[in-house]
């Protein structure tokens, strides 16, 4: 029989996911060398190599995909142990892991905050990141529900909107378009774009509603943030086109404008998404219903409080 630790599993599931030793180190907060003994124990219990290096990249052996399959097995096993564990404590304790993509951590802390003071013993793990990194987070079940814009169509999950998610195009207050009314959407054909990275929720919608329009788009620089992007425009870079939640303030700042261009905004929305198949902790459905329930109102709210202020 092997002796195998969960620790052990746990170290090297993490090195098999990210192929790198230094971010499962950062995953687990750990040092790189007490990840590589973890690792080493654990090739000298099975007695066969788990990875092997060719260059400066990692790769998982025959052996190390068969383990690999096993634990994260083992991993739903004891984390759906937890999960039973945790509803026999009721909702007066637990935790909800959740990721968001960049562009929700605008409104997501705000709802989070609220269900926090709904049920003050309840502890939340947010984790901020692009659209890619959400989507792998999901195919890999480390996390229990995810915000993001438009969900995906190859994934096995299961996605329900809460929230519009309306995209507008931005420009610097000088710029020479603020005079203008109902802007025809050609005219933004002389104009530069600054743009999300591939991949980005964002730029698909952009990219998508300009196809259907048949126009031509000048993308000028491009970056992972909306953040970038808004100084970029306030700099007089370009135009830019990103969600309204993400511009609240530099609009009641009037640091940045909202054009008026015909067809816009692009109105999208906001999803709660999880593994279809995947079992919900209680905290994380009544978190779901929360959402469902109470975060348009909410941030509604908020935005009249704001501005009455």
């Amino acid at each position: 029989m092997l002796h195998l630790t969960l620790r052990q599993l746990k170290v090297f599931e993490s090195v098999a996911r990210h192929l790198s030793f230094s971010r499962a180190a950062e995953d687990l907060h750990l040092t790189q060398p007490a990840v590589s003994m973890q690792i080493k124990q654990l090739e000298d219990t099975v007695e066969l190599p788990l990875f092997e290096q060719m260059g400066k990249k990692i790769y998982l052996t025959d052996a190390g995909r068969e383990l690999y399959h096993y634990s994260r097995a083992i991993s739903q096993q004891l984390s759906d142990m937890e999960l039973a564990l945790d509803e026999l404590k009721g909702l007066e304790r637990g935790r909800l892991n959740i990721s968001v993509v960049s562009t929700a951590n605008y409104f997501a802390p705000h709802l989070l905050a609220k269900f926090c003071q709904r049920y003050p013993d309840i502890t939340v793990s947010l984790n901020v990141s692009n659209r890619e990194t959400v989507l792998k987070q999901l195919s890999d079940n480390v996390i229990d529900l995810a915000i993001m814009g438009q969900p995906p169509e190859d994934l096995d999950i299961a996605a329900e909107s809460f929230m519009e998610n309306p995209l507008v195009v931005i420009a610097a207050p000088d710029h020479p378009l603020c005079r203008m009314r109902r802007i025809p959407v050609k005219r933004l054909e002389q104009e530069t774009f600054l743009v999300r990275e591939p991949g980005s929720g964002t730029r698909g919608a952009m990219e998508r509603f300009f196809a259907s329009h048949h126009i031509l788009l000048s993308k000028g620089m491009e970056t992972d943030t909306s953040e970038a992007i808004k100084q970029a425009v306030q700099a007089g870079m370009g135009l830019g086109i990103t969600s309204l939640h993400t511009v609240e303030l530099e609009l009641e700042t009037k640091r940045l404008k909202i054009l008026d261009v015909e067809d816009f905004p692009i109105m999208r929305y906001w999803h709660i998404v999880h593994r279809k198949h995947k079992r919900l902790s209680s905290v994380a459905q009544v978190f779901k219903e929360f959402l469902l329930k109470e975060a348009r109102g909410l941030m509604s709210h908020n935005r009249a409080t704001e501005a009455e202020a």
